[in-house]
């Protein structure tokens, strides 16, 4: 079929053409100008204004309106003006769907990569590691790749292309690939889990049950910790994330608890001084809130006392300093008390046999020296 037998059906006065071309220019100049008037607006807000999430993403997002697309709908109101037979209302509306639908993926993936990037630099406080560069380009990717492709789908089924058997193959693809890779692909959505979540962050000393150190990488598969004893240790990361993780940089306060035994022959009023004595020591120092101190066990070997306060510094040198003044002060207490930290002393009963046993008479007829009373 030629070109002119294409167009051949089609019977389009002048007038009519004038009526849609004045419509599509009219469109043009009206949608361009509502883009222009829309983004200065947005550039005229102050800088508290212009920070909010959906402010950045509109002005990042229009300022990549294609004038292509704005053409095409110009173009494409302009022919909706005419009165089209059968065929051709078809193929125009095949138009409208591929205009408005290339528009809208390319609002989603410029919107996709604003969104990402002002997540991580939010939650990531500033610091452009390798773990967050890594993870949001590889979240972005994906995200965008996303959109294209349902884009893609939509637009074949539109035209009239059956996409169910190839979204089964993409289905049935997708998951031998997976199963193929399955460890690598939890490697590395359990990257993308840590920073995006952030149990730790690179520099944060952690614990796990087997061992405890510091972090100084975490990459798309595996995390290098340095250990408190010099080596390396390197651990995937699903297998990172399965573990209880205790992340000592973020701890605020830490809480003492310890306990004193004295001797169960202290006096009673000496006895009863001594919580509010060392509960003093205790709240003298810096940055110290006690808990309670208390007479909680008694028995035949010792006074045992729980004593418990909290630091409002997690410092770990400040703890030992403080620990350390506080042990030394209630030595000191203790002294100037006369309080013995010793237990009841223990005492061994040796019986000694009878006067007329004598001595035990062997086979020899030398007698078996006698036991020895123990002191």
């Amino acid at each position: 079929m030629t070109i002119r037998g294409y167009f051949s059906n089609l019977d389009i006065s002048w007038t009519n053409a004038a009526v849609a071309l004045t419509a599509a220019v009219v469109s043009f100049i009206a949608i361009h100008g509502a883009v222009r008037l829309f983004r200065r607006r947005l550039d005229q807000f102050d800088d508290e204004r212009a920070h909010k999430p959906i402010v950045e993403v509109l002005r990042h997002t229009l300022a990549r309106t294609s004038n292509l697309a704005i053409l095409s709908t110009s173009i494409l109101i302009g022919v909706s003006m005419l009165d089209l037979p059968p065929p051709w209302n078809q193929r125009i509306g095949h138009l409208w769907f591929i205009t408005l639908g290339a528009q809208l993926a390319l609002y989603l993936h410029h919107a996709i990569a604003v969104t990402a990037r002002r997540y991580f630099r939010v939650h990531g406080k500033g610091l452009e590691n390798d773990q967050v560069t890594v993870a949001h380009t590889l979240m972005i990717w994906a995200l965008q790749w996303s959109v294209w492709t349902v884009f893609l789908l939509a637009m074949l089924s539109n035209l009239g292309i059956n996409v169910t058997t190839f979204v089964a193959s993409l289905g049935i693809g997708g998951v031998a690939i997976a199963l193929a890779v399955q460890n690598v692909l939890g490697d590395l959505f359990a990257s993308l889990a840590i920073a995006t979540d952030k149990p730790f962050e690179v520099g944060d000393a952690i614990s796990v049950p087997e061992f405890f150190g510091t972090i100084e990488h975490v990459g798309l598969k595996t995390t290098r910790i340095r250990a408190l004893s010099g080596e390396q240790i390197v651990i995937a990361n699903a297998e990172l994330l399965r573990k209880t993780v205790h992340n000592f940089k973020r701890q605020n306060t830490r809480r003492v608890q310890y306990t004193l035994r004295i001797n169960p022959a202290t006096p009673h009023e000496l006895a009863a001084q001594l919580p509010e004595r060392v509960g003093a020591i205790i709240s003298a120092r810096d940055k110290v809130k006690l808990d309670h101190v208390n007479l909680t066990t008694m028995d035949q070997n010792y006074l045992e006392y729980d004593i418990v306060y909290n630091l409002t510094d997690a410092n770990y040198g400040l703890y030992l300093q403080t620990q350390q003044a506080v042990l030394l002060e209630t030595m000191q207490l203790l002294r100037d008390l006369d309080i013995s930290t010793a237990p009841r002393a223990q005492e061994l009963l040796v019986q000694q046999p009878a006067a007329n046993d004598g001595g035990a008479r062997r086979p020899d007829g030398r007698t078996t020296p006698q036991a020895r009373p123990m002191h």
